[in-house]
Parts: C-alpha cells; structure tokens; sequence
C-alpha cells in the first residue's frame, strides 16, 4: 500500500514538474519574441526617423527576422535551428564586415579574418546540411 501511494505521489510530482517545466518554456519564448519584436521596431522606427536606411540598417533588420525565425521554428518544433544562428553570425559579421569598409579605414587584416569566418561559417552550414541529409534525427515531438 505505502509503494503503491509513493508511486502515485511520484507521478503527480512528474506531471506538476512537467508542467511548470512547459510554462516557463512558453513564458520564455514569449519574452524572448517580444523582445525581438520590440527591437526590431525600434530599429526600423529610428530609420523611418532618419529617413533613410543604410545597408547597416537592412542587415539589422536581416538578424531580427533570423532571430524570430528561430524563435518560431524552436515554439513549433522543440527543436533549436543551428543553422539560424550560424546565418545570425554570418549576417552579423556581413554587417561589421561593411561597417568597416564603410569608415573608410584602410584595408588590413581584420577584412581578411572576417571574410575567413564567414567562409568558415558557409562551410559548417554546409557540413550542417549535408549531415542531416545523410543522417536524419528521428522527428519526434518529445523534448528529449
């Protein structure tokens, strides 16, 4: 009887875990959405201020939109894109990339170590993409 009552306690417990465990996780994302949204507008509502959007701006825009992309696909699927955030770093690094070049600085080292790094990340993207093809995850739903 004492196995029996601990037995069913224990399963109560797992389902009241598993449940505030899902509402942070929403809760989580829903913040983390939000936010994206609420930078994103702001980014574009100081555009509209200028006038005018530089190249930096556009990019900008590029990481929110990747950036709630992920968001969305990890709400629907459970499942963290890598590939979102190596595009994150690629564009991010596009966007320091023509920062630089922009300012008119010289051309030097740091133009060839950032153009390597994302060459290096258009690789792993590739290597990403080739190995889920090869080797696909099981599609279950389950957080595990």
């Amino acid at each position: 009887m004492k196995l029996q009552w601990a037995e069913t306690m224990h399963q109560r417990i797992n389902v009241l875990g598993n449940f505030l465990v899902d509402g942070f996780h929403y809760l989580a994302l829903f913040a983390i959405g939000g936010a994206i949204v609420w930078s994103a507008v702001v980014a574009f509502l100081g555009m509209a201020t200028k006038g005018h959007a530089s190249i930096n701006d556009i990019l900008l825009l590029f990481i929110y939109l990747e950036l709630g992309a992920m968001v969305g696909i990890y709400f629907k699927t459970n499942r963290m894109p890598v590939r979102f955030l190596i595009y994150v770093a690629m564009t991010a690094l596009t966007r320091l990339l023509i920062g630089d070049v922009q300012t008119h600085h010289p051309p030097d080292e740091g133009i060839l170590l950032a153009s390597g790094a994302i060459l290096l990340l258009a690789l792993a993207t590739l290597v990403i993409r080739y190995g889920s093809s090869r080797f696909p995850s099981g599609q279950s739903n389950s957080r595990g």
